[in-house]
């Protein structure tokens, strides 16, 4: 995952949770990445629209997407949102999620109630 992002990404993902917060280097966002799959082990995105713009070597785009949670503790959800993102020169470089943060909130919420101390922990930013 880290030799496609570039060394200089910027990664935000809203809300006030343990996956909250903004990332500026690659190892962050791989730490953020590693926690998201402790937390969420099991997600499925249905992607719908993308549109991007741009020559090659400095892409901007967006997706719309549905995404399937399975928390590694409590209730399952479902969440919809939009990724923005550019790839620069074949590197990701930035990408923002725009979804509902209070049902990540939630879910950590709960993960942390039922003993996931990591759910509760500040977040990975840099």
């Amino acid at each position: 995952m880290v030799a496609r992002l570039a060394p200089d990404v910027h990664h935000v993902f809203a809300g006030d949770s343990a996956l909250g917060g903004e990332r500026h280097s690659r190892e962050a966002v791989e730490r953020w990445f590693e926690r998201l799959f402790r937390l969420c082990p099991q997600l499925h995105f249905e992607v719908g629209r993308v549109i991007s713009s741009g020559p090659p070597w400095d892409i901007w785009g967006a997706a719309e997407w549905i995404g399937h949670v399975r928390p590694a503790a409590g209730e399952p959800y479902v969440n919809m949102g939009t990724h923005v993102f550019r790839i620069r020169n074949g590197r990701v470089a930035y990408f923002h999620a725009y979804e509902h943060s209070q049902k990540v909130a939630r879910a950590c919420e709960q993960m942390a109630a039922l003993g996931l101390e990591e759910a509760a922990a500040a977040p990975i930013i840099d």
